[in-house]
Parts: C-alpha cells; structure tokens; sequence
C-alpha cells in the first residue's frame, strides 16, 4: 500500500484509491478532461485524466475503490496526479480500513477528556442535558466519535468533530479562566454543542458529503433543534438559560455572511465564535502544510481559504 502522505514529486504510483469525487471539465481550448479526488487514510490528492476516452480508462464512479497508475506532479505548491490508466476493482482487492482518514489521536482518550469536561459542569441543568446526549445515547455518542467535522476544509476525518469540539471547548475554558465576566458552565456547554448539528448535516464515511437536511438548514438549525428537543425533558429548565444557550450555538459563526443566523450579543457566544474561528484556521493551515511537506518550495501558493499566499515557517537550528 502506496500512502498518499508518502509521495513524492516526480515518482510513478501503481495502488489503490476510493475515488472520493469524480467530475468532468473541460480545457480553455475546449478539449474534455476529468478531474478526480482519490484519497486513502493519509489524505486525499487531486487527479487529472486528460484523455478520458483512451485505452486504459475504465468505467468507474464516485466512492468506488480504483487502481490507478499516475504520475505524481506538482502544480500550485500541492501534489497532484497525472493519470495514465484507471479501473475499478472488485471486493476483496482493498481492505476498507485503509481508506478511512483517521484523526492521529486516540480517539477514546479524547472522549474521555470531553466527558471530563462535561462533569466539570455544575450546573444541573445544563450537566444533565449534555449527559443526556454525551452520556446515555449511545447511537449518538457513536456517530459523534466517528463523524468529521467538515466535508473538506477543516477536521475532514473520522473522529474530527470530536478533535474540533474537544480543542474548542479547552480554548473556551482558558478564556472562562482569564475573564472571570464569562460564564464558564454555559461557554464550555455551548462549546460542546456548538457543531453537534454536524452528525445530521454530514453523512458518514466514506461519503462524508452533505445530506438533504444539511444543504436544507445546515449544521447550526439543526444543532440548535436537536438540543432545543431535550429542553422540556428536563424538569424545571430556566427558559432564560435555553434562550441564551441557544443563542451561542446560533451565534457562533459570528457573521450572517458566514452562515450564523444571530451575530454574537453574549459574551460566552464571542467567546465561543473566537475558539471556534481560531481552531478551525489553525487545522486547516496546519493541513495545508502538511500535504505541502514534500515539496521543495517554501512558497505553498495563494490559498482562497486565506486569501494569502502561503509560505512554510523556516526552521533554525538549535
């Protein structure tokens, strides 16, 4: 097994690869081409088929398991794959296992820390309504330790949501001990359940592609719903303590134009939104780096994401 973290710039691959996203394009001199997303445990690398119709291209789709032969380039400062033959193979040719990207932390350690963090919750209210989810549903607590935290910029892994959310709410909880005007049990409970929305709006891997519900209402409606429904069944709930728990997870996007239906007006809901900005661009330049590694320029290239080009940090010696 070939790992895509593993090439190099100039070698020629033989392996197999879940084709992730297959689409066909078309060149500036209108000549038709195919651009693929094939990825494996390690990461995921673009694809270029150039000659769709010559000899050696087989009939593949999106999330089928092919072997490729390519030649590994570099274009923009990010590997890239020139492909030269493509088939689909059969069951029994790949093991599974070794196409799931995986968070390189252990993933039941991090849940640990996490319900760690929800018993240092005093409040009985709000300690009972994350044990509720966190606790005591198991189909939950299932999805959200498996489940990525994006489709493709940030935490696109199995066990991402729960390295997203982990990282988010020890943020919040260093923000709760250095201004002492901020509500810690409410900020570190809105930091919990901040992006739990994600487990609906994303289906599992290997598709980890939006559902109808999630293009329909996205990950922030459906997290406020899905916490919003255990509200009344828990006995005496202050309805001010909902409105205003609501309100963080609503908010925690900080601006309408970046899809949070409410601006942050509490500030355990700034708090969140600067953790939650804060642990996001962090993983995704480390990730832009990472798949950079190999490549001999310290200039990755302009990043849309960043609007910046982006240039690796050099490395003195001690």
């Amino acid at each position: 097994m070939k790992y895509i973290e593993t090439l190099h710039e100039g070698e020629r691959v033989s392996n197999i690869y879940l084709c992730k996203q297959r689409t066909a394009a078309v060149t500036k001199n209108g000549k038709p081409y195919e651009n693929v997303i094939l990825r494996d445990k390690t990461g995921s690398i673009d694809g270029k088929i150039w000659d769709p119709g010559s000899q050696g291209i087989d009939e593949f789709d999106n999330l089928d398991y092919v072997d490729v032969m390519a030649d590994v380039i570099s274009f923009n400062g990010a590997l890239q794959l020139n492909i030269k033959r493509i088939r689909k193979v059969n069951e029994g040719e790949y093991d599974p296992a070794d196409y799931l990207p995986v968070s390189t932390k252990d993933i039941d350690t991090m849940y640990k820390e996490l319900k760690e963090m929800i018993n240092s919750v005093n409040n009985v209210y709000l300690n009972k309504l994350l044990k509720m989810f966190f606790f005591e549903d198991e189909e939950f607590i299932k999805k959200f330790k498996a489940h990525s935290a994006a489709k493709s910029v940030h935490h696109s892994f199995v066990g991402g949501l729960l390295e997203h959310t982990l990282s988010v709410t020890k943020m919040c909880d260093y923000f709760a001990k250095c201004y002492d005007n901020l509500n810690r049990d409410l900020l570190i409970t809105a930091a919990i359940f901040h992006d739990i929305g994600k487990t609906k709006e994303l289906a599992s891997f290997p598709l980890n592609d939006y559902t109808d519900d999630g293009q329909l209402l996205g990950h922030i409606i459906i997290g406020t719903e899905m916490v919003s429904d255990k509200f009344n069944l828990i006995q005496g709930f202050p309805d001010v303590m909902a409105s205003e728990l609501k309100h963080c997870i609503l908010a925690h996007h900080g601006e309408l134009e970046y899809g949070s239906p409410k601006k942050p007006a509490l500030a355990e809901a700034m708090a969140l939104n600067l953790a939650d900005n804060a642990d996001a661009k962090l993983e995704t330049m480390k990730e832009i780096l990472s798949s950079a590694a190999k490549t001999e320029s310290q200039w990755v290239g302009y990043n849309r994401f960043f609007e910046s080009n982006i240039k690796k940090t050099t490395t003195f010696e001690q």
